[in-house]
């Protein structure tokens, strides 16, 4: 069984900086892309940051030089480095995996995280 699982987030004033991680938790062999998604008030959902095994990135554009997303592969992890927040950046944040191979060779497709919330007081 693999999950995915978000911590790190919370409440922080507008300027303000934040860090969220996400760690896929079972018997994983290797994961695919990755990404980080948002729910907001504004948008039912929309993708912020992705980042592929090899280290390439995208960003959505109204995160672009603010947020920078990382990936560590020997621990199955990604990470979403926040800075200069704003209020409508205020939302459930969500770990995406493309899909996750396990040791025993199953491949799971398309998992999702639980979310994090992250809210920006103006």
């Amino acid at each position: 069984q693999v999950e995915l699982v978000e911590s790190g987030g919370g409440l922080v004033q507008a300027g303000g900086s934040l860090r969220i991680s996400c760690a896929a938790v079972g018997t994983v062999f290797e994961i695919s892309d990755m990404s980080w998604h948002r729910r907001t008030p504004y948008k039912s959902r929309e993708m912020v940051a992705r980042i592929e095994p090899g280290g390439f990135t995208e960003y959505a554009d109204s995160v672009k030089g603010r947020f920078t997303i990382t990936r560590d592969n020997a621990r199955n992890t990604i990470d979403l480095q926040m800075v200069n927040l704003q209020p409508e950046d205020t939302g459930d944040y969500l770990c995406f995996a493309g899909s996750v191979t396990t040791t025993g060779w199953v491949q799971k497709m398309n998992l999702w995280g639980r979310g994090t919330q992250v809210t920006v007081s103006s």
